[in-house]
């Protein structure tokens, strides 16, 4: 395959995965923001922001990190690069591209999310809820996914898929840990109770975790029992380890693909066996700040590595 294909099939996954999760993340600031305001490090909607990486340029085009202001830049202000309608614009431009490497449905699938997009643009700001607009992100990414498991043939174009799946997955995963972080406790004696236990569970049901969590962990909530559904536990879809076997899958079906390992394999097994060896005790000893900042470098790390190693020239 040519690295141009590869890459547009890499960013087609990336970019409907971070749409997905730009959406997830309104959700928890505005579940967040419903709560008594008990001022800690940053407030819940500067935290969307700073976990994002997208406050510098918000803070270049408005004055004030409310609501209304960041709803429009993260949903649909075309001057963010990570906004849903940047990112649903960025896949169908990719889509187009290599549309001879696609089914028609899934095609069809990015052209009517695209459409659809179109039509809630022109539609009034007063006359949108955000639950709307985050519900139809969801289920839109849902379809395209489906569409791609459903119909591709299980070739390296359906690895690159998974491989920009799965490395967007993880970092959004951490990022939305992150959030939780951001709006920190304004005192340690709030570890623990209400408020704290409040906002781990607006982090799983902004993931759709809520009822699996309840599956897997017996008794009260916890912080370590949700760090290590979100982080540790590989029978969560969405969990950090969860999502670099995923992308160390799709990595080792390249290299039998192309017939040799790389240096990105490499990373990637490392990244996973840290991550096998960590427990709970090791991220809180750590600080899970620290420890989620270290996650999302290893993450970028791991994939200009795919970009080094597959998509700067001809894969053969």
């Amino acid at each position: 395959m040519l690295s141009r294909t590869a890459e547009n099939l890499f960013w087609i996954a990336r970019a409907m995965e971070r749409a997905e999760n730009t959406g997830r993340l309104l959700e928890v600031g505005a579940r967040i923001s419903l709560l008594p305001s008990i001022h800690g490090y940053r407030s819940e909607w500067d935290s969307l922001l700073q976990a994002s990486g997208t406050a510098e340029g918000f803070d270049r085009k408005y004055d004030a990190a409310v609501a209304r202001n960041i709803e429009s830049y993260m949903f649909f202000d075309g001057d963010n690069p990570s906004s849903v309608v940047s990112l649903f614009n960025q896949a169908r431009e990719n889509a187009r591209i290599v549309r001879t490497a696609l089914t028609t449905q899934v095609w069809d699938a990015l052209n009517m999310a695209f459409q659809e997009l179109k039509q809630l643009e022109r539609r009034p700001r007063s006359e949108l809820e955000l639950t709307e607009m985050t519900d139809w992100v969801t289920r839109t990414a849902a379809l395209v996914r489906g569409s791609i498991n459903a119909t591709l043939l299980r070739n390296d174009g359906f690895d690159f898929l998974n491989l920009g799946y799965a490395l967007e997955r993880a970092d959004a995963t951490a990022r939305l840990i992150d959030v939780k972080y951001y709006v920190l406790l304004p005192r340690v004696e709030f570890v623990g109770s209400g408020l704290d236990n409040y906002q781990w569970m607006t982090l799983l049901r902004a993931l759709s975790l809520h009822r699996a969590f309840h599956w897997s962990y017996a008794g009260d909530i916890t912080a370590r029992k949700i760090a290590d559904f979100l982080i540790l536990n590989p029978q969560n879809p969405r969990s950090l380890i969860t999502s670099i076997e995923s992308a160390n899958w799709a990595l080792d079906r390249l290299a039998k693909s192309y017939g040799r390992d790389m240096d990105v394999q490499h990373h990637a097994r490392m990244l996973l066996a840290r991550l096998t060896a960590t427990t709970v005790e090791d991220i809180f000893d750590e600080g899970m700040h620290d420890f989620v900042t270290r996650f999302i470098d290893d993450t970028a790390h791991l994939s200009h590595c795919v970009w080094e190693n597959y998509l700067t020239g001809d894969v053969r």
